[in-house]
């Protein structure tokens, strides 16, 4: 399975303290269905937990994500700040994992390479 983040939320997590670790286990979430809400289309909405306290206050994170196949976060955003994402932003993104489920692996190894896309260091 390839376990990405973009260029934009890889710069996001660190300054918000988001290790990769943490990512991993939000994965789990996403396969356990544990505190994930499915937007449809291979779009999750998950809870991350914010460092040194838990989930409910934490924030979220959305995630492209396809079963045994590849998970991408492609956004994160802190409760405290915005309780959701708005009728715009829910189809932008719904438009964007339709587009990213189409691309094949190899690909993304060549997206990689350029730094639009970075690992999780398991």
């Amino acid at each position: 399975m390839l376990k990405l983040k973009t260029k934009w939320f890889n710069k996001w997590a660190k300054k918000n303290f988001i290790t990769d670790n943490k990512l991993l286990k939000t994965l789990e979430n996403i396969s356990n269905n544990l505190g994930t809400v499915d937007l449809g289309g291979g779009l999750y909405k998950v809870r991350t937990p914010r460092y040194g306290q838990g989930k409910s206050g934490g924030f979220r994170t959305v995630v492209v994500f396809k079963e045994a196949d590849i998970a991408i976060f492609v956004y994160g955003f802190a409760k405290t700040n915005k309780d959701n994402l708005d009728k715009q932003e829910l189809k932008y993104f719904k438009k964007l994992a339709k587009d990213l489920l189409e691309i094949n692996k190899n690909e993304y190894i060549k997206l990689e390479k350029l730094g639009d896309f970075i690992s999780l260091k398991e």
